[in-house]
């Protein structure tokens, strides 16, 4: 079986830093995604991993943040049939502190129907989605990791060109690393190298 390697990947001009497998290419040029956005695609399997540095909501609880943050991107999509399935509680990364406060961070994974681009419900996939809510409260910044593993996939979808309709071949069988395994080195390996990415004077 192949070894799905694994690297320290640059974002945001190298000012963060997160280590995920090599087959995810940087995408952000050529979908003009919004400055604080960094998208990671692998084609082959259609599976995402999403960077994104937000306002931090102060309206939101630490607690359940990242469910809030779940539900909301399922609205934003007009997703279908949208399920919470986990949610963990809160926890501080020690190691992510920009002066006195650590990060705090809540996970959530849910299961969503959407579908892609400009294509309407008839071609919706069922996509599993895990999220990563970390709020680094002395940036006032909510950082979003997202990751997309598709579940069932429209045979009217866009996708279905190249991935195939059905369900997705399991990622043990291609010697990938499975999503959930990749969401996991994305969030635990994150680092801020520049702290004045946030307008931050350390």
């Amino acid at each position: 079986m192949p070894e799905d390697l694994c690297a320290e990947r640059p974002l945001f001009g190298g000012a963060i830093v997160s280590t995920f497998p090599l087959r995810f290419v940087d995408v952000s040029y050529i979908r003009q995604v919004p400055d604080h956005q960094e998208v990671f695609v692998d084609p082959a399997r259609d599976e995402s991993l999403i960077f994104e540095l937000l306002d931090l909501k102060t309206d939101v609880a630490d607690q359940g943040s990242a469910t809030w943050f779940l539900q909301d991107l399922a609205s934003e999509q007009d997703a279908e049939g949208t399920m919470v399935l986990e949610q963990s509680g809160v926890f501080e990364a020690d190691g992510l502190r920009c002066r006195s406060s650590p990060a705090i961070i809540t996970t959530a994974v849910g299961q969503m129907a959407i579908s892609k681009g400009r294509q309407g419900r008839e071609a919706q996939n069922i996509v599993k989605v895990y999220l990563a809510n970390l709020r680094l409260k002395d940036v006032a910044t909510d950082v979003l990791i997202t990751a997309y593993e598709p579940m069932l996939i429209n045979p009217l979808s866009e996708t279905a060109a190249t991935v195939g309709a059905g369900l997705p071949v399991p990622a043990a069988q291609s010697g990938c690393l499975p999503m959930a395994d990749v969401f996991k080195s994305a969030v635990t390996t994150f680092k801020v190298n520049d702290w004045s990415l946030f307008g931050a004077v350390a």
